[in-house]
């Protein structure tokens, strides 16, 4: 099983808007790329200096899976919209 993790960091204009606006995209994914098999999408309530504003946990079957998520239209249109509305973002893909 492979494991996709990404954290964003929005930008601070329509930020709680764009948090969730990005949410339900990402959580309709899964609906529409067979092979991302779960996507779990969770919002920062901490608000450290540290924290992230959101993250999601992805998982694939393979390395083949998450290539094909990756240049998916439905993909490219989310990450669209999350280039405008970002500041920042770090990644995690591991096999488990």
């Amino acid at each position: 099983m492979i494991v996709h993790i990404v954290m964003f960091t929005f930008k601070e204009e329509g930020k709680a808007e764009n948090i969730q606006k990005t949410k339900k995209m990402l959580e309709a994914l899964v609906d529409k790329i067979e092979p991302l098999k779960s996507m779990e999408v969770g919002i920062d309530f901490n608000g450290s200096e540290r924290a992230m504003d959101l993250s999601l946990i992805s998982t694939f079957d393979s390395k083949e899976g998450l290539k094909e998520y990756a240049v998916h239209p439905a993909h490219l249109e989310v990450v669209a919209f999350i280039k405008e509305v970002t500041e920042a973002s770090k990644v995690v893909d591991y096999e488990k």
